[in-house]
């Protein structure tokens, strides 16, 4: 595929678009419960003095494909019509946490059932704009999903054990799926959303527990590589399908393996098995020599103003090396409420929701908004740099 940046700004913003079913068996439905859906011109105008012109958007395959083989897109047409208007590059996560009611990623017919998805998509996207750059995540976190349904049961299929039989589940739908998409569009670009995470073994740990910690940290790339035909090649996966290298990181996504503790990330003294993320990056990205693009980060509550400095700070150390970072995306960009328990909300977005409003309304959070400033001036600064570097390159 094409080397040139094809995103409208750096910065963006994703709107979470949960459709999937929780621990106990209920449907969660975030695009409208966020008042999203409602507010969804005013919520991409707010977006303009920050400067953030991509956004990420949700289809939500649960509510799209209520019957087998139908396909409703008024919704996403109404989406992609005030993107349109208002100047905002949406990109779109065909199954972001959400299947229909009747499939599971054990499902016989759920690879079919999604390569189907994905030619409606398709047609339905180039019957109303032929001529835009098209920007798909097939299947969001594969990593994530196959640990809460296949080990946790924390959703569907609600497996015990059987993390890598939904992997493969899933990891089959996704390449049917991007067959699908390029067999009707080779101009598709195609962005994984996978978990970026460092698990470390326990200190003063056995040799045993360094390889099971090392062997665990190299599993998260299992789905890239099964994307790839590295890994499981019965699949169909290809070198072709790797395309932008989009990685989530949050303040919990580095741990002791095996545990439940997680490294702290700003404490005062800080454990030497913590790893920078600008570090994480460059492992990711020297292993698969892509462009890559954080896809995902935020921090609830208080501390929002400190991650998103962090996340400047380390997203500058990254540019500044030539590498091409081409994006950070504050997710979700509106809080959200918690998949098991919808009363609780994160407070991790740039705007709090209102719950006192029907919808919601959106209020900004203001430290959060005055450290994302500085943040963005500090990448903006590097950025410049670098870019002038090279293009005066050629003359030296």
């Amino acid at each position: 595929m094409s080397n040139q940046n094809p995103f409208y700004s750096f910065w963006w913003a994703g709107f979470e678009c949960t459709d999937q079913l929780n621990c106990f068996g209920n449907r969660v439905d975030f695009l409208p419960q966020t008042g999203h859906l409602a507010m969804l011109e005013a919520d991409y105008r707010q977006l303009n003095p920050f400067q953030i012109r991509t956004v990420r958007e949700g289809i939500r395959w649960s509510q799209v494909e209520k019957t087998a083989g139908q396909y409703d897109w008024r919704v996403v047409e109404h989406m992609l019509t005030v993107g349109h208007r208002e100047g905002i590059q949406q990109i779109w996560d065909l199954c972001h946490f959400g299947y229909p009611d009747d499939l599971t990623p054990l499902h016989p017919q759920f690879a079919r059932r999604f390569a189907a998805l994905c030619r409606s998509f398709v047609h339905f996207y180039r019957d109303r704009y032929p001529d835009d750059t098209l920007i798909v995540t097939p299947i969001n976190e594969v990593s994530f999903m196959s640990w809460l349904g296949g080990e946790v049961r924390g959703t569907t299929p609600y497996c015990i054990g059987q993390g890598w039989e939904v992997k493969r589940g899933l990891m089959r739908a996704y390449i049917e799926g991007v067959a699908a998409l390029r067999e009707l569009d080779p101009s598709i670009r195609i962005l994984t959303t996978e978990p970026l995470v460092q698990m470390v073994p326990p200190l003063d740990a056995s040799d045993e527990q360094v390889l099971r910690a090392a062997r665990a940290d190299e599993d998260q790339f299992q789905a890239i590589d099964m994307l790839a035909g590295y890994l499981a090649p019965d699949l169909g996966g290809s070198p072709a399908y790797l395309d932008l290298l989009g990685l989530n990181y949050y303040y919990n996504n580095q741990w002791i393996e095996g545990t439940e503790t997680f490294l702290g990330w700003n404490d005062p003294v800080p454990d030497p098995r913590w790893v920078p993320l600008r570090k994480l990056l460059l492992k990711a990205y020297r292993r698969y020599n892509l462009p890559i693009v954080l896809t995902e980060t935020s921090h609830p509550g208080i501390d929002r103003p400190l991650w998103i400095e962090m996340i400047g700070r380390e997203c500058a150390a990254v540019l500044q090396t030539g590498i091409p970072l081409w994006g950070a995306c504050l997710y979700p960009i509106i809080d959200r409420p918690d998949w098991d328990h919808p009363d609780r909300w994160h407070h991790s977005g740039l705007w709090d929701a209102d719950l006192s409003t029907n919808p919601p309304g959106h209020v900004l959070y203001e430290p959060y908004a005055e450290a994302l400033v500085r943040a963005q001036a500090g990448v903006e600064f590097v950025r410049s740099r670098v870019e002038s570097v090279v293009v005066k390159q050629p003359e030296l």
